[in-house]
Parts: C-alpha cells; sequence; structure tokens
C-alpha cells in the first residue's frame, strides 16, 4: 500500500471521528457519521441546509465542493466566521474537525439560534469575489468555455481571431486530471513563461459525465493534443515528436527544457472529426472515404490550388473579395491560392487565368512527417490509409505489419507495457497476436487541409482527449486590421457547422 494511501486513510478516520463527537455535541448519535447516506441526511439537518443538497454530495467531483461546503457551515455552527478560520477548516477538515469536536470548549449551536453576523466592507467583497471565481470556475469547467482561433488550420469555417465557446455538455463534461490549478489559466500562469499553473499533489482518474450525444462524422471538437504529453518548452507550440524525429533525442534534451504535461492540461486543438470509433478512413487524392463511402466537405473547406495566368498579376481586390487570405507567387504568372472549390471556381473566370488546379501529393509517395512516420507506409497528406479507427471494446489482430499504427494506443494511451522482441510482440511481457481496445478514438483534420496539423501528423484522439463542441462564434476580429473596421460582423454571432 503507497504512503498517500495510508494518508488518505488517516485522514479519512480522522474526518469520520471528529464528525463523531460534533453528531454528539449537536444531539445525534455519534455512529450516524460512519453510516453512508445516514450521515449526509443527518449533517444537512445538523447544519440546517435542505436536503436538495444531497443531490450535490452524489454527484463526482461536484461532491468534493459541496462537502467543503458544508465543513463551512460546520464551522458556523461553532461560531467560526473568520475567512481564516473557515479557510483552516477547508484546507485541513481532517484536523479541524477533530477539534471541534473533542474540544469541550467548543459549543455547537443550531444556526437558527445563532446571532446575526454583520460582516465589514472588505469581507463582503471577499466573499462575492471568491463566490465568483468558483462559480465562473465550475462553469469553465463543466458547461461553457470561452476559446479563440489562433492559426488557420479550419479555414474558411473557423477564421483566425474568431473568438467561440465550447460547449462540455453536448459530449459529456470530463472531471479535470489536476483539479489543483490557478483560476482561469491553462497550463502556464498568467504573466510567466513557463511556470506551471497547476500542482499535481492530486491525480484524478478520467471520468466523463453522461452527454446529450455521441461525436457524429464532420462535427468541429475541441479536443487536448495527443502528443502533448511531453512538451520542449522553449518550442512548446510544435511537437515534441517531431523534434526528436528531426534532432534526435538527446540533442532536444541538452537544447531545451522537457516537461511533462497530464491530459486535460495539454494544449487545447479544434479540428473537424472525420472519423469515428469503429470507422475505416481513407484519403484519396484529398478526398475522404469512410467505410468506402465519400464523405461530404462542409462548407468552408479548403485545398491549395495552383493557379497559372497569361503572366498577368491577379488583382488583389479580387482575392480580398473571394476571402482568399494565403497565396503566394512561384513565379511570373503562377500562383498557389488557399481556396474553397466555389472560390476557384470563381477565379476560373477571370479571363486572364489560364488554369486551375488543385495540387494533390501522388499516391504511393512517402513523407515521413507523416503518422506512422514509418517507411512502410507510403502515405501523404492528400493519399492516406486505409486505418482503422479503434472502438471500446473490439479486438484487432496485431502483427509487424500493422503494430506500428496501434503501438501508442497500446503503450500509452491504454498504459500498456509493449514491447517488440524480434518477430515476438509481448504486452505486459506475454506474447500477443490480438487486442482489445479499452477506450474510443477518433479521427480530427483541420478545414484547411495543406495547411493544418492534425491527426494525418500524429495520430488517433483518445476519448479522454475530448474537451467538447465548437457551439457558436460571439466576436470576429481581423488582426491585420485596426479597430473598428477588424471587426467581422458578417462572422460574428453564428453557429459553428
Amino acid at each position: 500500500m503507497s504512503i498517500y494511501m495510508i494518508l488518505t486513510i488517516l485522514f479519512f478516520l480522522a474526518s469520520a471521528a471528529g464528525l463523531w463527537k460534533i453528531f454528539e455535541k449537536a444531539g445525534k448519535p455519534g455512529w450516524y457519521a460512519i453510516v453512508p447516506f445516514l450521515n449526509i441526511y443527518h449533517w444537512l439537518k445538523i447544519i440546517d441546509k435542505p436536503l436538495w443538497w444531497f443531490i450535490f454530495v452524489l454527484v463526482p467531483f461536484i461532491n468534493v465542493f459541496t462537502l467543503l461546503l458544508m465543513v463551512v457551515e460546520t464551522l458556523k455552527c461553532f461560531n467560526k466566521h473568520g475567512l481564516g478560520q473557515q479557510a483552516l477548516g477547508v484546507i485541513f477538515p481532517f484536523a479541524y474537525l477533530p477539534y471541534l469536536g473533542f474540544a469541550p470548549r467548543e459549543k455547537y449551536v443550531h444556526p437558527s439560534q445563532l446571532p446575526e453576523i454583520k460582516k465589514s466592507g472588505w469581507r463582503e467583497w471577499a466573499d462575492a469575489i471568491i463566490f465568483a471565481v468558483v462559480a465562473a470556475t465550475l462553469i469553465r469547467m463543466f458547461m461553457i468555455e470561452a476559446y479563440t482561433i489562433p492559426t488557420p488550420s479550419m479555414e474558411k469555417s473557423l477564421l483566425v481571431g474568431d473568438y467561440l465557446f465550447v460547449n462540455k455538455v453536448t459530449f459529456g463534461p470530463k472531471i479535470p486530471n489536476t483539479p489543483i490549478a490557478f483560476p482561469f489559466a491553462h497550463h502556464t500562469l498568467p504573466l510567466t513563461k513557463f511556470t506551471k499553473s497547476y500542482l499535481e499533489w492530486i491525480k484524478l482518474d478520467y471520468y466523463r459525465f453522461p452527454g446529450l450525444r455521441s461525436i457524429k462524422n464532420n462535427d468541429v471538437v475541441v479536443f487536448n493534443y495527443p502528443d502533448g504529453d511531453t512538451v520542449a518548452l522553449q518550442r512548446q507550440n510544435e511537437s515534441y515528436y517531431a523534434l526528436v524525429r528531426n534532432m534526435g533525442r538527446e540533442q532536444v534534451w541538452q537544447n531545451y527544457d522537457v516537461v511533462a504535461r497530464p491530459v486535460d492540461k495539454r494544449e487545447n486543438y479544434i479540428k473537424r472529426c472525420v472519423g469515428i470509433p469503429g470507422d475505416t478512413l481513407q484519403i484519396v487524392d484529398g478526398a475522404i472515404l469512410v467505410n468506402g463511402s465519400l464523405l461530404p466537405d462542409p462548407e468552408g473547406v479548403q485545398h491549395n490550388f495552383q493557379v497559372t495566368t497569361d503572366g498577368s498579376p491577379i488583382n488583389p481586390r479580387v482575392l480580398e473579395r473571394l476571402n482568399i487570405t494565403n497565396w503566394g507567387m512561384m513565379s511570373a504568372g503562377i500562383y498557389i491560392l488557399e481556396m474553397t472549390r466555389e472560390a476557384a471556381e470563381q477565379i476560373k473566370t477571370i479571363a486572364s487565368v489560364a488554369s486551375v488546379e488543385q495540387l494533390k501529393r501522388p499516391a504511393g509517395r512517402y513523407e515521413p512527417y507523416i503518422f506512422p512516420h514509418k517507411p512502410g507506409f507510403a502515405w501523404n497528406e492528400d493519399n492516406f490509409g486505409p486505418i482503422y479507427i479503434p472502438k471500446k471494446g473490439a479486438t484487432i489482430a496485431i502483427s509487424l505489419a500493422n503494430i506500428d499504427l496501434y503501438e501508442r494506443i497500446i503503450d500509452v494511451y491504454e498504459g500498456n507495457d509493449l514491447e517488440i522482441r524480434g518477430d515476438q510482440i509481448l504486452i505486459n511481457g506475454s506474447p500477443a497476436t490480438s487486442y482489445t481496445f479499452k477506450l474510443d478514438y477518433y479521427w480530427m483534420m483541420g478545414d484547411n487541409r495543406h495547411n493544418s496539423a492534425d491527426s494525418r501528423f500524429w495520430g488517433f484522439v483518445p476519448e479522454d482527449h475530448i474537451v467538447g463542441s465548437a457551439m457558436f462564434v460571439w466576436l470576429s476580429l481581423d488582426k491585420e486590421k485596426p479597430f473598428p473596421g477588424n471587426i467581422r460582423f458578417n462572422k460574428t454571432f453564428r453557429v459553428i457547422r
């Protein structure tokens, strides 16, 4: 048994002993305090709180806050109204509750008989701020979180400078792995470069509350970046594993500060889910096939096109009118434009344009930066797969021919010890020719198909990395223009599809 387990048991026993004596001081049998459900019922009676609080005690994670609030209400029954006293009770209930219960001079007073406490102005402000922070933190944690589009990977569906809300209820909110964290910060403290905003004293296992529905093909999803479990801090916008492949592990560790991050503190990414658990996905000449059928492109998906003119330049106003923001000129009369197919059709109508051709990497060309980064899989951004997307409970045959596709799932995401010894695959020390998945997995791709770091580069997204669904854009700003001309009114207050 670990020291943490021993301490947890001791803290629980100390708190239970304190409640036993507190129950007796309140005129209740002490043994009520150790009977599940009965103890909560009578504790609520002692602090004179409504029985509907019981509901929150039954909800995982929320029950922690509810029980701590009940501790605060218990302190008030012993005339402990000071902010410092209540803070000590919340932080050290395993010590404060026994003190209240066993100290002869500490007397219980029913809440209805307590004198009215007049709070000072600063105390009222402190209580209001604490309540606001706790309420906003819980809303951000379990219901809705604000998100900003930082890169053009989802253009033209979502633009750089779009401010949107992420709905965590749709797919079910998940309990944070690291609940002790600075409010409203993700993984780094404000005004610092690399200081962690969270403590790992308490680490919680993955648990997700039931959602309204499951993820469907073509849903826009926010998730924790799977490759972000290890980060080179000085280059944290890049994949650590890509750095290792390019530079070598020793060079990366010598030149950068390398840290590990828990799932909930990895970077938030937003992409379109093109493959759900159980699907077989393939990309053929840029078109996505799911289970052999073409997956329709949503409005706003764009590709790279080569545009050749008769030597005349393309009018920049035309590009602006067609919302083509990323483009370059290869040579006189030859352009590379990132645009939708609808925009490409408009470009074709320009008199000086000789041809418009979608750029595609040929089938069979191996790109080492494409998942699974092995020469045996000659895949690229435009021709990829087929690949099976794992479904929880599904069993597949594994061999040296396909283990590269599922190695990270088995070893990292699902916590097994995977070893390849000669021509044999060992899982947890035993030879294995099949594997049953413990989680569901998803395949995410950006709508800007030639300018998106997505599953084609780093593989599957486990279900425990899913954050929520992109709900609607409440503000859209063009960072290249001054205020107020930078507000994209036609992109503001729109539902994301």
